[in-house]
């Protein structure tokens, strides 16, 4: 068991010291006593009273190498306890390497005992190091507002911050910032398909009369809007008997060349599945636009109105 301590364990314990740093590695090592308490809680908990149960964990934790505990005091009003801690662990392999940095681990764990104890988050202050020479580890456990988290964010705020801390800050620093971005692409994705939606209802299909399908358009004719119209109603036309198609823009104020280049697609497209595609309801800003764009609108059918282009449908189907 010596020259286990004293070769593997204090070698490795004296590794992690120096990577992140005497503050840190005590905390770290106060952070994991403390996580695992729930084992000798559940132990000590079968007892009649927590001074009994504390002295089974004692009798398991001696032969494990965590030295002979005992309660020195223990004031449930105050609330206050001190422990005392003969040849454990930590202390052997600190004297193994002549220094001394505490028993941080079994201070997280007795703070850990306490806290369930007192029902209140508890802090471990060692007294006394057995590593010095003193003839035990003595703790003192009291209530606390400071966690070890708390410590850990003002150790990394300090001038006392290692090259591990900084690493930390950046490691967390990067995750939220991953965290933001995917956030940020969601909602843009999530902002794009409700776009996408809105262009789909704003471009409804009626069956206004057999064989005849009427798109009645309202707003700006997009190059998003005309494509959308393009795809739903080419689904359309190859789904039925559709032989006419009235694309309504009486609704429509604005028009660009990209928009005027999809309507002739759309016009090309259905002709090419069988059916006739008429423009109804041009309105005279939208007419200057297209004449301004020399859009060359020879190969459409156009009418006044939807009504005058229910009728040239009509004349034809009878």
């Amino acid at each position: 068991m010596t020259i286990w301590i004293e070769s593997s364990l204090a070698g490795l314990m004296q590794g992690m010291q120096r990577m992140v740093g005497t503050e840190r590695f005590n905390l770290a090592m106060q952070g994991g006593g403390r996580d695992s308490v729930e084992g000798d809680w559940a132990l000590i908990s079968q007892s009649p009273t927590f001074e009994e149960g504390f002295a089974v964990l004692s009798g398991v934790a001696w032969p494990c190498g965590w030295g002979r505990w005992e309660v020195v005091s223990l004031d449930r009003e105050t609330p206050r306890a001190v422990f005392r801690v003969t040849n454990g662990w930590e202390p052997l392999y600190q004297r193994a390497l002549g220094l001394c940095w505490g028993s941080s681990m079994l201070a997280g764990k007795l703070s850990g005992l306490c806290a369930k104890l007192f029902e209140v988050n508890c802090w471990a202050e060692q007294t006394k190091f057995q590593a010095k020479g003193e003839p035990y580890d003595e703790f003192v456990v009291e209530p606390s507002d400071t966690t070890i988290e708390q410590s850990l964010e003002a150790l990394l705020g300090s001038d006392h911050a290692t090259r591990a801390d900084l690493a930390v800050a950046l490691e967390k620093l990067r995750y939220e910032n991953e965290v933001r971005t995917a956030a940020q692409n969601q909602a843009r994705e999530l902002i794009e398909q409700q776009q996408r939606d809105l262009d789909v209802l704003s471009v409804p299909l009626l069956q206004i009369w057999d064989g005849v399908l009427a798109l009645p358009l309202l707003g700006s004719l997009t190059t998003t809007r005309a494509q959308a119209l393009m795809e739903r109603l080419l689904e359309a036309i190859q789904a039925s008997s559709t032989r006419f198609a009235l694309i309504d823009v009486t609704g429509v104020d604005t028009i660009d060349t990209a928009t005027a280049d999809h309507l002739l697609r759309v016009v090309r497209a259905t002709a090419m599945l069988g059916t006739q595609c008429i423009v109804t309801g041009i309105q005279p800003a939208v007419a200057q636009t297209l004449v301004t764009l020399e859009t060359n609108l020879e190969e459409v059918r156009t009418c006044a109105t939807l009504r005058d282009g229910l009728k040239y449908c009509m004349e034809r189907l009878s």
